[in-house]
């Protein structure tokens, strides 16, 4: 059995989102998300077809939502429920930030 660190070396000289899947299985998928510094491109929303609960582990991000006008800002220990098919955007990162996604399906 192999131990890992949710902290370990980041990759925190990519130009993109690293996305790191930890555990897939046919009800749910948990991944690590680093992000230096990236944000949803204008104009563009998220809209998944599973829930997603994340909790952001370090940096801090503005997280937008297409129903309100308020964008939340997110400090490590936060966390959030995105039903499926809530239009959402992250509008910034501070990097590095370290996320931690809970992608599922309400049975």
């Amino acid at each position: 059995m192999k131990i890992n660190n949710i902290f370990r070396p980041l990759n925190t000289h990519s130009k993109n989102e690293v996305f790191e899947k930890l555990l897939n299985t046919s009800h749910f998928k948990l991944e690590r998300i680093v992000s230096t510094g990236q944000a949803t491109p204008p104009g563009e929303w998220y809209e998944q077809e599973q829930d997603e609960w994340v909790i952001l582990l370090s940096g801090s991000a503005g997280l937008l939502f297409e129903t309100e006008n308020t964008l939340q800002v997110l400090h490590p220990g936060d966390y959030v429920h995105i039903p499926a098919h809530q239009r959402h955007r992250v509008e910034w990162t501070e990097q590095p930030t370290v996320w931690l996604a809970l992608h599922y399906r309400i049975l």
